[in-house]
């Protein structure tokens, strides 16, 4: 019997959590599923990644209005993928006045958020529940360049993009005065990490510059629970990354000419140094195809469509 594409058998629900971190910050957590995070304010409230659409963001709007009836002002997208920014439209009704991104995350959207929405929708249907409520691409209404500050009354709010990893305009969202910090995917915990889009060779310096905060509570993207002890560094996860180049070296002429093939990709992981727990075997695949294609030369990453994930999932299965 043929394999399911990708995570379209990952049914599993997810328990979702909403923890308070400090006192104006809140995770929201769902077991290794894409976070969202929550700011209050003295008056109006900012949402850090948006959810996957606006049925799913129903969820999360109900949790924070189990805390606060401040207006929603504004929604910060950490980078452009579908899963994290399709349920903005959900916030609009709840006040929002702004959909903020990096210049770099604008740019991917302009470029490959068609396509990178068609993809992720067909990789993961559980993740992108109500998919039908889905208006279409979601487009920021502020860029900015490196860094801007809100306040929302007395409380500052630094926007910044750091420097590049997981995509190339990555942002974060960081209390100062709390010490809090929404880091987005640059850092995931007890999950592989997703490098399709990824500039590697930066990530490292991005994440050292992430370490150099001092964060006392660090929300990852990605976590099954929230706010452990942030043991990610920049050597070790370039260590990873570097062992997943090697993996998918080619051996041949034929592997050279396909190397979504990934004939040499490491089954279970992201090497010695990093070892993630996997839930979708074609992750790695992912990650050592752009590291093969940064290691050739490519700066930019190629643009993952529909079309490339079924060549990619059809060679895995050989």
């Amino acid at each position: 019997m043929a394999k399911a594409f990708a995570s379209q058998a990952d049914l599993e629900e997810k328990k979702i959590t909403f923890t308070q971190l400090s006192e104006n910050a809140y995770a929201y957590t769902a077991e290794g599923d894409p976070n969202s995070g929550v700011i209050v304010g003295d008056d109006g409230v900012l949402i850090v990644d948006t959810t996957a659409t606006p049925a799913m963001a129903q969820d999360l709007i109900a949790k924070i209005r189990s805390v606060t009836d401040k207006p929603i002002k504004y929604v910060v997208l950490s980078h452009y993928h579908a899963v994290r920014v399709l349920g903005a439209s959900a916030y609009f009704k709840e006040g929002a006045q702004q959909i903020i991104a990096s210049r770099g995350t604008y740019e991917m959207i302009v470029e490959r958020g068609e396509a990178d929405m068609k993809s992720e929708i067909e990789r993961f249907p559980r993740l992108f529940a109500g998919v039908e409520t889905v208006p279409g691409l979601t487009w920021p209404t502020l860029v900015f360049e490196k860094e801007i500050t809100l306040w929302l009354g007395k409380l500052e709010v630094r926007i910044a993009h750091l420097g590049s990893g997981h995509t190339k305009g990555d942002t974060v969202v960081w209390l100062p005065s709390q010490k809090v910090l929404f880091s987005g995917d640059l850092v995931e915990y007890d999950v592989a990490c997703y490098c399709g889009d990824a500039q590697l060779e930066e990530w490292p310096a991005t994440l050292e510059v992430l370490r150099a905060l001092k964060a006392k509570k660090l929300v990852p993207d990605r976590a099954p629970r929230c706010c452990r002890p942030w043991k990610w560094t920049g050597a070790r996860l370039h260590e990873g990354f570097r062992h997943d180049a090697a993996a998918g070296r080619p051996r041949s002429r034929r592997r050279q000419a396909r190397p979504e093939g990934l004939d040499g990709a490491h089954p279970q992981g992201h090497g010695p140094e990093v070892r993630p727990r996997l839930r979708l075997r074609a992750l790695p695949a992912f990650d050592v195809s752009r590291a093969y294609d940064e290691a050739s030369g490519i700066r930019h990453p190629r643009i993952w469509t529909a079309e490339r994930d079924q060549e990619m999932w059809a060679a895995l299965q050989d």
